[in-house]
């Protein structure tokens, strides 16, 4: 599966000539925008749009960047929302590899070939399938974002609390108790859960789009 994500509106292929590209992705796969049917190319939609791809993806990997390099914000926005960082080492000569350096020097994984990137990303995406398989094969009425008012009889659950209490899944009740109402990081969310960081990144992204949290510089807090 192939998802593309543009600095366009989603009707509209660039550079043209990807236009056949763009309608195969489109049939088999997914293609995704923040922006809606015929916006143009924009210089500055393409550094907004790369959010999207560092947030969708579990690994950034920079192969070339210049010291000034659009690559570096991507793996910026990638380490700020929890995600991995993989750099390629190049010759100290080479202008376009002081980029890749300078993530490695603040941390990011060195690695020399796609099997590297595989063997240190699957331990997480097993964790999030398996995650994903118990919340697909649980009866709909123990999720998560099932929640109770503290003035409410208790006789029946209530979506959409405006200050949620009592979540029905015991996870995200933890996870919810462990939140504030300051920015907390993600090391200090797995040490007061219990739970993985993959596990509280699929959790965080749910409550997320729910409205319930929202992040900042990698670290997230109460949004209601």
């Amino acid at each position: 599966l192939t998802v593309a994500v543009l600095g366009t509106g989603p009707d509209l292929a660039y550079p043209r000539r990807h236009g056949e590209l763009l309608q195969r992705i489109a049939a088999d796969g997914a293609v995704v925008s923040e922006y809606p049917p015929g916006t143009p190319a924009r210089p500055e939609h393409f550094p907004s749009r790369n959010r999207i791809l560092a947030g969708l993806s579990l690994g950034t990997l920079v192969i070339e960047a210049a010291e000034r390099s659009g690559a570096l914000i991507t793996a910026r926005l990638a380490s700020e929302c929890g995600r991995e960082v993989f750099a390629v080492p190049g010759s100290i000569h080479n202008p376009l590899a002081r980029g890749c350096h300078r993530l490695i020097r603040e941390g990011a994984g060195l690695v020399e070939s796609a099997s590297e990137v595989v063997a240190a990303l699957a331990p997480m995406a097993a964790e999030l399938a398996d995650g994903l398989r118990r919340r697909l094969a649980a009866p709909i009425n123990l999720g998560h974002a099932l929640v109770t008012h503290g003035d409410h009889d208790g006789s029946s659950p209530v979506s959409g609390a405006a200050e949620p209490s009592d979540f029905a899944d015991p996870d995200y009740q933890s996870l919810w108790n462990a939140l504030g109402h300051d920015p907390t990081g993600m090391d200090q969310l797995v040490e007061r859960t219990g739970l993985t960081t993959a596990e509280l990144s699929s959790m965080l992204l749910v409550m997320e789009l729910e409205g319930r949290v929202a992040a900042q510089h990698g670290r997230y807090f109460r949004n209601r």
